[in-house]
């Protein structure tokens, strides 16, 4: 496999880990209706949204096709929320953490990897994974209100 396939390998990964999260949050937001948890929790979503069209135009750039859902992680990551949903907030907050937690280390890998191009590297650098960083600390906040 060449370096463009491996980076839209690698993309259409971290872009099924945002479909999954954009889910997981729509899961959330119905569970929470008091401001300021509403409000925040709309914001990471969007912010989730933001990365799906980052990451789809760069496949496409690659000459790629965007993956369309979550796949088999986005199942998963349905079941452990929706189950944290039933059980309260503070258990749906710390589903939503670990989500976060585990696309920090998924987009680490992805700038580990061997080879992988530098046009891959710049967004997740620059604005994905601050973002993850900036959602955990938002979601930390929102445990302790």
């Amino acid at each position: 496999m060449n370096s463009t396939e491996d980076c839209i390998d690698t993309f259409n990964s971290l872009l099924r880990g945002e479909l999954s999260a954009v889910e997981n949050y729509n899961q959330a937001i119905e569970k929470f209706t008091n401001e300021p948890e509403l409000g925040d929790l709309q914001a990471i979503k969007a912010d989730h949204q933001e990365a799906v069209g980052i990451l789809r135009q760069h496949v496409s750039h690659m000459g790629g096709t965007p993956a369309e859902d979550s796949g088999a992680w986005g199942t998963f990551a349905r079941a452990v929320e929706g189950g944290a949903k039933l059980l309260g907030e503070s258990l749906a907050l710390s589903a939503l953490i670990a989500g976060e937690e585990h696309g920090i280390s998924e987009y680490q890998e992805a700038l580990e990897q061997q080879g992988a191009m530098e046009e891959i590297k710049e967004p997740i650098r620059s604005k994905l994974l601050p973002a993850l960083e900036k959602h955990i600390n938002a979601l930390k906040r929102l445990q302790h209100l």
